[in-house]
């Protein structure tokens, strides 16, 4: 089911781990649905270790901004000239909230197991959208549910299950999450078979210590913990507003009880 993860070195991905997701896989399963072209400006946004960046311009020829807030530039880098692909991966440290980059100037933007980590609130979109072009891609491929849980945790995932778990939403909800916003026209909203197997047996690979997670995985066996793959497009005539950085302030003295 992914070819072109085959071609790579078992040794090299796992010290290139920077997640609970294998990001070459997660990277296979998104593209596998959109069509990437030598030349265009991709964002991969949250990007780890940046090998996620690596396989982008290595399989398909796009210029990719490898932008993360937790990890080493210096790290990303080395690690990115090692590959051969310092011309075209450009490493940078930046929070997923304040990016650096210009609006209109990605084509595709990507985030592989990382945007349920920033961006499910309302207006993050909305911010986002700014930087792809009109008509440009806006993916997410990641960690996610089957179905929304109605009132508490499933009993079999409570010894697992932290508050930041609740971040972890299904297709869906995903799909209507970005179309109430009328930023994006929805192209494609869906789970990866047997995906609690390649998330199981990533931890398996790279943290055979976390067996409360291993365990809770294969006790679930993909009942609610699932991959979640979504794909839009930005809608070339939304409005996007431009945020609001400051408010100027303008102080007059007024006495402050009555007289």
């Amino acid at each position: 089911m992914f070819p072109r993860l085959e071609q790579y070195n078992p040794q090299w991905l796992h010290a290139s781990a920077s997640g609970g997701a294998n990001s070459l896989l997660l990277a296979e399963w998104l593209t596998q649905a959109l069509d990437l072209k030598p030349g265009m400006k991709v964002l991969d946004l949250g990007c780890g270790r940046a090998s996620s960046s690596i396989f982008l311009h290595r399989e398909f020829g796009v210029e990719v901004w490898a932008t993360d807030l937790w990890f080493s530039v210096d790290e990303n880098r080395q690690r990115i000239q090692d590959a051969g692909c310092a011309d075209a991966v450009h490493p940078v440290q930046a929070d997923a909230r304040n990016l650096p980059f210009e609006t209109n100037f990605f084509d595709a933007i990507l985030a592989l197991d990382s945007y349920m980590y920033f961006a499910t609130d309302d207006f993050y979109l909305s911010y986002l959208a700014r930087f792809a072009k009109p008509g440009g891609i806006i993916a997410l491929a990641g960690a996610g549910l089957t179905n929304e849980p109605e009132g508490d945790v499933p009993d079999h995932l409570k010894a697992w299950w932290t508050p930041d778990l609740w971040s972890l939403h299904s297709a869906p909800w995903w799909k209507r999450h970005w179309e109430k916003s009328g930023i994006v026209q929805i192209e494609l909203a869906d789970n990866l078979p047997q995906a609690w197997q390649y998330w199981r047996d990533w931890h398996q690979a790279i943290a055979p210590g976390n067996t409360l997670e291993i365990e809770a995985l294969e006790t679930d066996q993909g009942r609610c913990l699932t991959y979640t793959r979504v794909i839009a497009r930005r809608d070339p005539d939304a409005v996007l507003e431009d945020p609001i950085l400051s408010i100027p302030a303008d102080y007059t003295y007024k006495p402050l009880l009555r007289p």
